[in-house]
């Protein structure tokens, strides 16, 4: 099997991390394919996860970097397994000591794969062009770049418009999106298997307006209006992003195909919510009476 390996060297720990999973590898007849910048991470030479075609992905860091990693696969629909090495990990499945067994279920197939909704997001200037493209697995946010400052900008679902929002932003958010920026701005959380997308503004200067959940096959675009339109950007994932001018148009619809997650033991969407989320009330918590 080949399993490309994907990681955020940030953490101290994750050049011990890779040491031992170059040590488990042939014995479970591992092939590792690398990332470009953990090359020299590694005690020896890999090949490259560019070069071929991966059978799984392991991501070594947080949500950020499984995000990163459904990137770089480009569409593909590769299994998934991310291995939190930080805080939280909301879309992640195992600790780093459970590495051994996570990989020994990866190989055996005794795991649960979890189709999540993906969402392509492409770039149209004022003259038609294309002007770029992303595919997203959370969610794509207009904001403004520099000081803090109202914005308008005009939303519409399939051509009718849903409004021109004055808010500090807008965030478009797939279902495993719901739980990140969207629900810091007061967006629903949206269970994975939801057929829908989600528009949240982003402290709208107005109580008239709120969260918005759309059908998955529909189309969003998010136009920037004068004036206050200077010094936009378009944010994909919370990781890429691009400047936007009046004239820009972004269009969000459903990818043409899904992120696979790989997802270990019986622990549901809802569990992992109410321990990664602290959702619910206080009772049974460590600490609380």
């Amino acid at each position: 099997m080949k399993v490309g390996v994907v990681g955020n060297p940030r953490y101290a720990d994750l050049k011990a991390v890779l040491r031992e999973l170059a040590a488990l590898a042939p014995s479970r007849q591992l092939t590792l394919l690398t990332e470009p910048s953990l090359l020299p991470l590694w005690d020896d030479v890999l090949p490259l996860l560019s070069d071929d075609a991966p059978d799984a992905v392991l991501t070594f860091g947080g949500d950020g970097t499984l995000l990163r990693g459904a990137r770089l696969l480009g569409g593909r629909e590769v299994p998934i397994m991310g291995i939190n090495l930080g805080r939280i990990g909301f879309l992640t499945t195992a600790a780093r000591e459970q590495l051994p067994l996570a990989l020994d279920a990866l190989i055996s197939g005794r795991y649960v794969l979890e189709r999540r909704l993906a969402m392509q997001a492409t770039i149209i200037s004022d003259e038609g062009g294309v002007r770029g493209e992303q595919r997203v697995l959370n969610d794509v946010a207009i904001h403004k770049a520099g000081v803090a400052r109202v914005v308008r900008i005009l939303v519409s679902v399939d051509g009718e418009e849903l409004g021109p929002y004055s808010s500090d932003g807008v965030v478009v958010s797939s279902p495993t999106g719901s739980t990140a920026y969207s629900l810091s701005a007061g967006g629903p959380i949206v269970a994975p298997g939801v057929e829908a997308m989600i528009v949240t503004p982003v402290c709208a200067h107005t109580l008239a307006v709120r969260p918005v959940v759309v059908p998955a096959d529909a189309t969003i675009c998010a136009e920037p209006l004068a004036p206050g339109a200077d010094d936009l950007l378009v944010s994909f994932d919370g990781q890429l992003g691009s400047t936007l001018t009046v004239g820009d148009k972004v269009y969000i619809r459903r990818a043409t195909s899904c992120v696979l997650l790989v997802r270990l033991g019986s622990e549901g969407y809802f569990s992992r919510m109410r321990q990664k989320l602290n959702w619910g009330d206080l009772t049974g918590r460590e600490g609380v009476r």
